[in-house]
C-alpha cells in the first residue's frame, strides 16, 4: 500500500470518529461548509479527507483523543495529512 493510501485509510478512520459523535461532527460540518448529504456522497474523495485531517489537526486535544482511540501515535495523524494532496509543508528557508 502507498503512503497516500495509508493516509486515506487513517483519514477515513478520523471521519468515522468525528461522525460517531454529534459534538464532533457538528463543528466539522460548520467549519468546512459541507452538508451531511454531500459529506456522505464525497467521503472518499481526497479533498474531503484532507479537510477532515485539517479540522482534526486544528486542535491538539482532538488529535490526542482520536489517536488514542484509534491506536495511532499523534505524529501519525500529521504524517497522514502531509501525505494527502495539499499537505506539503513549505520550506521557508
Amino acid at each position: 500500500m502507498t503512503q497516500q493510501e495509508n493516509a486515506q485509510i487513517l483519514a477515513l478512520q478520523a471521519l468515522a470518529w468525528l461522525a460517531a459523535d454529534e459534538d464532533r461532527i457538528g463543528p466539522f460540518l460548520e467549519q468546512s461548509g459541507i452538508g451531511i448529504l454531500e459529506l456522505q456522497a464525497r467521503a472518499g474523495e481526497t479533498e474531503v479527507l484532507a479537510a477532515v485531517m485539517d479540522f482534526l489537526l486544528g486542535d491538539d486535544a482532538r488529535v490526542i483523543e482520536f489517536a488514542a482511540g484509534a491506536g495511532h501515535a499523534p505524529a501519525e495523524v500529521a504524517a497522514a495529512r502531509a501525505a494527502l494532496p495539499g499537505g506539503e509543508v513549505p520550506d521557508w528557508t
